[in-house]
């Protein structure tokens, strides 16, 4: 286990159980850091754009459209779940489907409820390396490269919606010229350092585009409840990059730095200023949401277990 690996459990398991006062307290101060970023923020977003017309936007919003955002969003977490299980499955690791979708909601809900430390894909590792007793690097890689298909994903769309976007005077063959290169050297990579975690590498990639066109769909659905009737690309093309930028653990889930990056991209795209506040806030209430439905087993940990195979099959 390298140092980082080793790192990653031993703040997990602090973030689960705190051995002593120094770690309670640094986790302390960590969240209060995230939260006192995300208020930051959000405070110098709402400097420019007046709340009470984001406010206004929720209260008049179709709920009915809200709430096929809502399926959407939660379409999209089935099918990540089944693009993690794939990369469980390359390292030997046959969970339960039932029992994988469980966790990921489970590690949904930590990264709201834990957001001074490693979050849920942490609480993932430490989990997993505890009850199979599979080394934590392997867990790890699993996770990690789970991430980099979603990544991955954002990136192929965004090339998709910048040959959409006259604004951004620059010919397509550059960017995808420049995915499909970085595409190649990402696959060798993988493959050349990581061959165990590409057995099923292009039908986890396959699955991460299906969850983000899902979450692409939900900001569509968004839009037509405030009845939209401009053009789209530009809101979907800001969202996949304040996706990107909320890969910073900077905020808590994200809140404040999607709605400060829509912000800053109102001066390069013709886009409402006070939608593009509302949208990256309605996503952060779907997902939450959505997050919440993984208290359910913090309440009842028995409902977790249930799936998991038995010793002769780990």
């Amino acid at each position: 286990m390298t140092k980082i690996e080793d790192a990653v459990i031993h703040e997990v398991e602090d973030e689960v159980s705190p051995k002593n006062w120094k770690n309670i307290f640094w986790t302390a101060v960590k969240t209060i850091l995230k939260i006192v970023i995300s208020g930051a923020l959000l405070y110098y977003v709402f400097r420019n754009v007046h709340f009470a017309d984001v406010k206004y936007r929720l209260y008049h919003a179709n709920y009915w459209w809200m709430l096929a955002a809502l399926v959407s969003f939660f379409l999209s977490i089935i099918v990540a779940s089944g693009r993690l299980l794939s990369f469980f499955r390359s390292i030997g690791l046959m969970l339960d489907p039932r029992f994988n979708f469980r966790l990921y909601l489970l590690g949904l809900f930590y990264n709201f409820l834990l957001p001074g430390g490693i979050g849920g894909d942490g609480y993932k590792i430490y989990l997993l390396n505890k009850s199979y007793k599979l080394p934590a690097k392997k867990v790890f890689w699993a996770i990690m490269f789970d991430r980099l298909s979603g990544l991955w994903a954002i990136g192929l769309i965004i090339v998709a919606l910048i040959f959409l976007i006259p604004q951004i005077d620059v010919q397509i063959t550059i960017p995808l010229g420049i995915f499909a290169v970085g595409s190649a050297i990402y696959y060798f990579v993988a493959y050349r350092f990581f061959r165990e975690y590409t057995k099923f590498f292009f039908a986890a990639h396959a699955k991460a585009v299906v969850v983000q066109g899902l979450q692409v769909m939900a900001i569509v659905f968004v839009l037509i409840g405030q009845d939209f009737s401009g053009k789209f690309s530009p809101y979907l093309l800001s969202f996949l990059v304040s996706a990107l930028a909320t890969v910073l653990p900077i905020t808590v889930g994200g809140a404040g730095l999607r709605e400060t990056v829509f912000q800053q991209l109102t001066k390069v795209f013709p886009m409402d200023k006070t939608l593009a506040v509302f949208l990256p806030g309605s996503f952060y209430i779907i997902s939450l949401i959505v997050a919440l439905l993984g208290v359910y087993y913090v309440l009842r940990p028995s409902r977790l277990a249930k799936g998991l195979p038995s010793i002769e099959e780990k």
